[in-house]
């Protein structure tokens, strides 16, 4: 890696999302375009989210006071001007798309992460892919989502804390209606399980994942990638952070949406 080249704590979730997602040498994605595109939707709005940009009040997404820069202002641009706020899914809806993919891709491709490679067919390009050109922040990123998966989401207090980390957002965001315990999901924190531990519970050498890569562990899951990753890993309460995080329960309430319509466009 050179000096220039992003660490894998430095990439957005949607690059880091991406990276896992599709192949190192041929540059095709790992799940189905469907599932890949719903789910870097997911993630920018879980970027947003990390960098305090938007939040979750009640049931709608909205857009926070000031924010520092980010690469998907335009997307923040978008939430802030609707007249009316959404749900997390409809979200995922109004983002999920080729642009929004490829755009995350070239933004990768510009750091030299990954190459732009257009495929030829009888003399015209046929196709755009995005092949493995500088492995580092992908080893990185495993190496770091490994050592989550042992040390945290195998022990079932730590995975109470890794989730209530993850639905803290639902409840502490700018104005939340923290009251509001109809809303899917929402109260994660009350979700967690007795004896989850706190700061001053931990023992020396104990490891909580940094929110960044609990979002990540969690879209992973939502999009089906974190078993295909890691096929040895207990998975349980990975599918439980899933299940908590709002931005990923929204890839997957989407992505089940999206399955139904294919099985019934199928028997027609």
């Amino acid at each position: 890696m050179n000096a220039e080249t992003p660490k894998a704590a430095e990439l957005s979730l949607p690059q880091a999302f991406l990276l896992l997602a599709t192949n190192d040498k041929d540059g095709k994605p790992a799940v189905p375009v469907f599932a890949l595109r719903t789910t870097v939707a997911g993630a920018v709005l879980a970027e947003l989210d990390l960098i305090g940009a938007i939040g979750l009040q009640g049931k709608h997404i909205r857009a926070t006071g000031d924010s520092p820069p980010t690469e998907f202002q335009h997307e923040l641009e978008l939430i802030r001007g609707k007249s009316r706020p959404h749900t997390p899914k409809a979200w995922v809806s109004i983002l999920e798309g080729r642009a929004e993919v490829q755009r995350v891709y070239e933004g990768m491709a510009s750091l030299g992460i990954v190459e732009h490679v257009g495929e030829k067919h009888l003399g015209r390009v046929r196709a755009v892919r995005y092949p493995e050109k500088d492995h580092a922040p992908e080893d990185a990123l495993l190496k770091t989502i490994e050592a989550t998966l042992g040390s945290a989401l195998h022990d079932p207090e730590a995975s109470a804390a890794v989730a209530t980390e993850a639905g803290a957002s639902d409840s502490t965001a700018t104005g939340a209606g923290a009251a509001d315990s109809t809303a899917p999901g929402a109260g994660a924190a009350d979700a967690a399980e007795p004896g989850a531990k706190t700061p001053s519970d931990k023992k020396p050498g104990d490891k909580t994942p940094d929110a960044r890569t609990t979002a990540l562990i969690a879209l992973l899951q939502a999009a089906g990638l974190l078993g295909k990753l890691f096929p040895a890993a207990d998975l349980t309460r990975a599918s439980e952070l899933a299940r908590y995080y709002w931005p990923s329960r929204a890839v997957e309430d989407e992505l089940r949406l999206i399955r139904l319509a294919e099985e019934e466009a199928a028997t027609l």
